[in-house]
């Protein structure tokens, strides 16, 4: 089949105002960059020449010039922040109070409904179970990869392949971890783990349909993505531990357990918190894998994918928009106890 340009015409002319815009805005933004500094600099630097031929002082500046001149800066990103978060944010939380068409207030009613309807009960479980196993067990794999690893002799190697699922999508991961759970009747079996299960004598399962083992199984390939980001900060903050201070442990005589809990974990502590803040917001998150996997179905589905099951697949918006809003609500107070622990670390 030919390419017909009459009927790819409005597709093509959609492109090029496509390229033309990113063309003005980004040159535009470069332009401004460019030549509005250098502007004030070429006039900064006449009034000195000019005070200092004229012998008059030298000219101050000033702050309201400076935070103007910062607040030029700052408009397009402030002006992105309120299009892309705050007015969405606010037309979210107007629409929980709605029913499905967004027609009708309904108040409180959709949040009432999150705590006593029993399939989004489950969801919330499987959300917390999520919650408190992600990042603490992947924190625990990455610190055990960071001290193995340390200093070994094929340390950037090692390093390299358990980062390596770093670079894959959650999506390209859960395919992969779909064959590995794959079932096929009896006999020869395609997927890793029924085959590792039949060659022990056992009986091939399908692992993604048994509650609440897929919710487990599932969460396995998070903490299989995420380890490698945990190993990669820890590793960085035991590098960063004082020489001396080991060499001094290691003059007293303390053993290599010892070493671990008095000296490696103090010293890494604000590098545990950021690992295990950062994980817990991603796990919060989650949506690719149960997506991918299993769709949410047989009692796998979490807050982020039964969100977009509500509002896109059954076209209930007000429920979706209501599950939307509790999960920013979640997710603000670790939020706000990153900001805290960062500020104490800066004060400190």
């Amino acid at each position: 089949m030919g390419f017909d340009f009459a009927d790819e015409q409005p597709k093509l002319l959609m492109l090029m105002y496509g390229l033309v815009a990113f063309v003005v805005v980004v040159g535009g933004l470069l332009l401004l960059l460019d030549v509005v500094p250098a502007w004030f600099a070429r006039r900064r630097e006449a009034q000195l020449v000019a005070a200092s031929a004229s012998g008059a002082p030298l000219p101050r500046r000033t702050k309201p010039r400076e935070g103007l001149f910062a607040l030029f800066f700052l408009l397009p990103t402030l002006l992105l922040l309120l299009i892309g978060l705050v007015v969405p944010a606010i037309r979210t939380m107007l629409l929980s109070l709605m029913d499905g068409s967004s027609t009708n207030w309904v108040g409180l009613r959709n949040y009432g409904w999150m705590f006593s309807d029993d399939s989004i009960v489950r969801v919330l479980i499987n959300t917390l179970v999520w919650v408190l196993l992600v990042p603490l067990v992947a924190t625990g794999f990455g610190l055990l990869y960071a001290v193995m690893v340390d200093k070994a002799r094929f340390e950037a190697v090692a390093k390299s392949l358990i980062f390596l699922p770093m670079a894959i999508s959650f999506v390209g991961a859960s395919i992969i971890w779909k064959f590995v759970y794959a079932y096929r009747g009896e006999g020869d079996q395609i997927g890793l783990l029924n085959q590792i299960v039949v060659s022990l004598g056992g009986e091939p399962k399908q692992w993604l349909l048994e509650s609440p083992l897929n919710t487990i199984l599932l969460i396995v390939i998070m903490v299989w993505i995420q380890a490698g980001f945990a190993m990669v900060v820890l590793s960085a903050a035991i590098k960063a531990i004082p020489g001396d201070i080991v060499e001094a442990a290691r003059l007293d005589g303390v053993s290599p357990w010892q070493m671990f809990w008095q000296i490696t974990m103090p010293s890494i502590r604000p590098a545990l918190i950021v690992v295990v803040v950062t994980l817990t917001i991603a796990t919060l998150k989650v949506f690719d894998i149960v997506r991918t996997s299993t769709n949410g179905n047989y009692d796998t589905s979490v807050i982020a994918s039964e969100m977009y099951n509500q509002a896109f697949r059954y076209g209930q918006n007000g429920q979706g928009s209501a599950l939307a809003v509790f999960l920013f609500i979640l997710v603000i107070p670790v939020v706000i106890y990153q900001i805290r622990n960062l500020r104490q670390q800066r004060e400190g």
